[in-house]
Parts: C-alpha cells; structure tokens; sequence
C-alpha cells in the first residue's frame, strides 16, 4: 500500500509544525506572488483562503522536478475526482471561502487491486519484489546520513517498535491543550476520557 500526499508535505505536516512553534521549511509552500513561504500559522490560514498553496512533489518551481510533481499529481486528481464526478482540490479546504463557514469536505478517493498471478507467479513476484528491496537498501549510501537506506514503511515501523518501547507518542504541549479543550466541550469524551495518560 502507498498511502501519500502528491503534494511535497502534507497539511498535517504543516498543522504539526504549527503545534511545534516550528516554521515550515522553504520550498514548501508558494503563495500568490511566487514566494516560498515558511510562516506556519499564517500558512495555515491562507491555505483556507487560497492565499498560499502546497507545492508539488519536486517542490517549487522547475530546477527539482516539480513540474513532474505536478503531473503526477494531476493525474490522481483526475483519478480521485473527475473519474467520479466529486469535487477537486479547490473545493477542499473545510471552509466556505466566501463566508469563512465551516463545511464538510466529501474527499474523493481512488483504489486498484492487481491480480499478480495474470501476470506471474506470487512467489515469483514475491522474489522479484524482494531482490529490489535488498538491492536499494544495499545501494551506496550518502556518507554523512543516517548509514541506512530505508524503503517504504520501515521509518514508520521502527518509530512504532521503538514508541512501544518508549511508552506512547510523544504529544506536543499545543496538541495536548487541543485534547483537553475538546473533551471539555463534549460530555461524551469527558466519560470516555476522564483524565488522559499525559494529565499526572
């Protein structure tokens, strides 16, 4: 399964950033006038307004490839939404541009199953699979990263194990501020909830 954004960060990316006090790295969103903004809390707001956007895998402009970006991430637009009629990126956002009201955001979504063995054997398949993946992470590494070269999932994974072992998720001050408001406005959460693992 991949399970990702065409853009060259996700909105979340950009609300964890704001949780953190942290500015958004250049390169990663654009604004009207061609700027490369890093303003987080401001970039959230203009996002809603279409003040600022995302920019594309590849990032902005042509020098990394974000015209490539910007094509694949056409196409899966026009997978996730024109292919059934729903509404595009634009009509996105959560909110009525127009009278700043919050809306449901009915996000389009598109999947494909392969049946591998019309094509070749599974276990065939499985091999070749695993050759590759052998193959890129014994590629030549970049001497001052981290001396490993990850494929897909395995970040994650290991950030799991090791958050196990750790005891949880480690939770921003901001976000857990956001938690205890919410429960506060809504007696179920406060039954379910009484007193979160992070309230000592």
């Amino acid at each position: 399964v991949l399970d990702c954004a065409t853009s060259i960060c996700q909105r979340g990316k950009i609300e964890q950033y704001a949780r953190e006090g942290k500015p958004t790295p250049a390169g990663q969103v654009v604004d009207r006038q061609g700027r490369e903004r890093t303003d987080t809390d401001q970039i959230l707001l203009d996002l809603v307004t279409g003040e600022c956007a995302l920019a594309p895998l590849g990032g902005v402009g042509t020098e990394l490839g974000g015209y490539k970006g910007y094509g694949y991430a056409t196409v899966v637009e026009i997978l996730s939404s024109a292919l059934q009629s729903g509404n595009t990126s634009p009509d996105l956002v959560g909110v009525d541009r127009e009278t700043g009201k919050k809306i449901p955001m009915p996000l389009g979504h598109w999947f494909i199953a392969i049946d591998i063995t019309r094509f070749l054997p599974l276990e065939e398949f499985k091999t070749n699979v695993g050759v590759l993946l052998k193959r890129l992470r014994e590629s030549a590494k970049d001497p001052t990263g981290p001396g490993r070269i990850y494929t897909a999932g395995e970040i994650e994974y290991d950030i799991g194990e090791q958050r196990k072992t750790d005891g949880g998720i480690p939770l921003p001050r901001a976000l857990q501020k956001d938690m205890v408001d919410l429960r506060a406005k809504s007696a179920a959460l406060q039954s379910k909830y009484p007193k979160f693992p992070f309230e000592t």
